[in-house]
Order: C-alpha cells, then structure tokens, then sequence
C-alpha cells in the first residue's frame, strides 16, 4: 500500500505550505503585468497566480500575493489599485529570461522594461505599454481587486477585463488562429523549474462534448484484471461512444486473424494477449479496434 503524507496547512509555516502549493499545482501560465503608477512610471512584472476566468465578459484574473518575508506589497499592486489598468503579456521561450529578470526586486519608478531589454510599444485602450516581443498582450481595465488577507502569502485578486488584444502574426496558423505549436508558450514549476511547451511535449484528447462516452462502467471488467492497460488507456476507452452490438461482436470474432489470435490459448492467455493488442490500438489511434477487441473476451 502507498504510503502516504497528511499535513494540516496550520501545522506548518506559511513559507512550507507556499513551497507545496507551487510545486503541486503546476504548471501554471504567467501573467506579464506591465502597469504605471500615478506618475507614469512604468512597471514590468511576472505573476504564476493567474489564468483565464471568463469569455464573456473577457475575464483574466491574476494575484500579486504579499511577500511571505515581510508582509510587503508589490509595485503592481500598487499601481492597480491607483490606476486601474494592466497589459498581461504572455510569455513564450524566446523571452523567458528577460521575463525572469524582470521579476526582480528593484527599486520604485525603476522601469524593468529597461532592465530586462524588452520593447515598450504603446497601448490602444490603456495607459501601460505592452511588450512588443510578446506573443500575445491583452490590453485589460481592472473591474475589481479582492484582498484575501492582511499576512504575509495573502493573495489579491485583481479581476481583469480584455478590452483590446494584440497577436504578432507569427505565431497564426494558416486560418488565423493561434498555433499553439508555433506559441512555445513556457510555465511555471516549483522552485526555479519551469516548463516548456514544445511539440514533443504535446498531445490530443478527444473532448466529450456533444457525444457521451460509454464510462469505464461499461467496459468488460476483466480490464482491472491484468496491469496491462493503464489508467488513460482504460480512459480512452471509457470515452467511445457505444458499445459494439452483439452482431458487431461475432462477426468481428470470425475474422481470420482474430480467430487464429483466440484459438489454443488458455483464459488467462487471452485475456493478457488482447489487453496486449487493445493497449497496442490504442496507441496507434485506432479506438474502434480496440474496442471491439476487447468486448471479444467478455
């Protein structure tokens, strides 16, 4: 049996319970905040507390938290609570350590587009520039702030509406959608770690909207009975839409091949070569073989 740890969150400082909580919920996007204060100044800065919340209305929320060290804020927060405005940049690998240089403590009115080399280009709709090495900004107006505490770690919500977009050409496919090969987006991880998005590290699942998988319910039970397929493997297959009639069935067995796979072999031979061959078909994309393949030993 696995073992396993339990901690309450009150048992331990805030600075162990920040560790796990970032390397736990991983990866998460980043959110480039570029901002100005009531004098103009600019500020650049990097938030992994962040995400998309809303479509309609357009809605990103990030989280300047306060400084777990000494209960300090930071300049965007700061500056969002006196003008109430925001360009999210989105980080790709090209300028993933501009943007980590960026995250550095500097002074007030210090401007991190200068520090980190990046490009100021101006704004449609709000007053902080965008990074024009960026693959996509969103120019946003701040609808609200919600504060989730006065100690050190607590976060602020600063609630964003998209009022105007910028997407670099680049990175569109030939229907002018973004191409999320082409986006080699990065993420934050625990620690210093962080992750890339690259084509290697990418794969599809069919969604089940309009369709309803048949659940993993409906499959043979003798798939729990062998390690052979795993947990996504019986997932994929709990995602097909109906299960092979009776007719399907049989005239599937007939087939020459299938036959001579199922003859002269004990039960639990069988059922170990056609998890086997399911897992196999699986992994080629062929879900429909697979299927029937496995309602055969039922």
């Amino acid at each position: 049996m696995k073992q396993v740890t339990s901690i309450d969150p009150n048992s331990i400082s805030t600075k162990e319970l920040h560790s796990i909580l970032l390397t736990a919920i991983a990866p998460r996007p980043i959110a480039f905040a570029s901002t100005v204060n009531l004098k103009g100044e600019v500020n650049l800065s990097p938030f992994s507390f962040f995400n998309v919340f809303s479509s309609n209305p357009p809605t990103l929320i990030f989280s300047p938290a306060r400084r777990v060290r000494d209960n300090t804020t930071k300049h965007t927060l700061q500056n969002v609570e006196a003008v109430k405005e925001v360009v999210i940049n989105i980080v790709n690998y090209p300028i993933v350590e501009q943007m980590s240089l960026a995250s550095t403590e500097y002074e007030e009115g210090v401007n991190e587009f200068k520090k980190a080399g990046l490009t100021e280009g101006k704004s449609v709709k709000v007053k902080p520039p965008r990074v024009l090495e960026s693959p996509v900004s969103f120019e946003c107006v701040v609808d609200n702030i919600i504060s989730l505490g006065n100690e050190g770690g607590a976060g602020n919500l600063v609630i964003c509406k998209v009022v105007y977009i910028h997407i670099n050409n680049e990175f569109l496919d030939e229907n002018n959608l973004l191409d999320t090969k082409k986006l080699d987006l990065v993420a934050r991880l625990g620690g210093s770690w962080y992750s890339r998005i690259t084509e290697d590290s990418l794969f599809e699942i069919p969604k089940p909207i309009i369709s309803k998988g048949i659940g993993v319910d409906n499959l043979p039970k003798h798939i729990f009975k062998t390690d052979i397929l795993s947990g996504n493997n019986i997932g994929r297959l709990g995602n097909y839409e109906e299960i092979p009639s009776e007719e399907e069935i049989e005239k599937f067995k007939s087939l020459p091949e299938i036959a001579e796979m199922l003859i002269d072999l004990d039960e639990e031979e069988k059922m170990e070569l056609i998890h086997k061959k399911v897992k196999l078909n699986i992994d080629s994309g062929d879900l429909d073989m697979a299927i029937k393949l496995l309602f055969c030993f039922n």
